[in-house]
């Protein structure tokens, strides 16, 4: 994310949301009554009279909105309201709905910025987090997956041929070329520097003994998952063996997090969850750790 500009004093914050992560970010630090200024797209009603003497054009204007709802969905903040400022020809407290998507410029104004909010935003700003290639894979399908520093993302899958245990050299060819193919081109589109290659049995051996590009394969980390779907990639994160390729990535981090709060509460000793437990815990001065979820 990047801070154009800033007027703490005026409670006025300009950003460019340059990723999908900053999307995520701001969901998180928008507030009802927040007011939104952006470009946007608006239908106007050109004409008066017979319904066939009006003309409705599309037409590119700033608006500010007084924000009501925020949604982050399918990789798309949406934030509606009412407007509040804006062309003469679009009235005041007509509802509109901004789509914020990567690389879009905003401006936020609050009446005061929690220090949680501007810490986010710092964060955000400095994320320098390398994304990480997860290729998961049997002889049946291969999936691609980028782990990101909230979580991760399906790239893709790609279906391969069933073959016998007997037959194992006819997995081979077609569909190990179109995997490797695909590592490479993610690879390059993603400026890839760790690859997490991972299947049940033999099948990432195998697969290895086919890359010959020594550059790609010296990115790659073995590991072991039990299945090929999207449970799975979660299985890998957690394995044991990434964890030194994982370390900056703050989703592993979560999962672990989540782990030993799960593995506590199992044990009904030192953990509690539910607004009034932990807030009675809080108020006792007995929280080290602090675990929210999105929703």
């Amino acid at each position: 994310m990047k801070i154009i500009h800033q007027n703490l004093k005026k409670g006025i914050i300009k950003i460019k949301a340059e990723n999908i992560d900053d999307l995520w970010y701001l969901s998180h630090i928008l507030d009802k009554d927040d007011l939104i200024k952006a470009q946007t797209v608006r239908k106007i009603k050109l004409g008066q009279g017979e319904e066939r003497n009006i003309k409705i054009i599309k037409k590119k204007v700033t608006l500010t909105i007084k924000t009501e709802k925020i949604e982050f969905k399918d990789n798309i903040l949406r934030i509606s309201g009412i407007v509040v400022q804006g062309p003469e020809d679009i009235p005041k407290a007509a509802h509109h709905s901004f789509k914020i998507e990567e690389n879009d410029i905003i401006t936020i104004t609050k009446p005061k910025w929690l220090r949680f909010q501007l810490d986010k935003l710092k964060e955000a700003s400095e994320e320098k987090i390398p994304s990480i290639l997860i290729c998961i894979l049997d002889r049946e399908e291969s999936i691609f997956a980028l782990s990101k520093p909230r979580g991760y993302k399906i790239l893709s899958s790609i279906k391969g041929e069933v073959a016998k245990k007997e037959e194992r050299v006819s997995v081979k060819g077609g569909f190990y070329q179109e995997i490797i193919k695909s590592l490479k081109e993610y690879t390059t589109r993603y400026k890839i520097k760790n690859i997490i290659l991972a299947s049940p049995a033999f099948w990432k051996e195998d697969l290895m003994k086919e890359i010959k590009d020594k550059e790609l394969k010296e990115k790659i980390v073995l590991a072991a998952c039990s299945s090929v779907d999207k449970g799975a990639i979660n299985e890998v994160l957690k394995r044991p063996e990434m964890r030194e390729v994982l370390k900056q990535v703050r989703s592993a981090k979560e999962i672990e997090l989540v782990e030993e709060l799960l593995k506590e509460i199992s044990k009904q000793e030192n953990a509690a969850y539910g607004t009034d437990e932990v807030e009675m815990a809080a108020n006792a001065g007995a929280v080290t750790q602090l675990l929210i979820t999105d929703s």
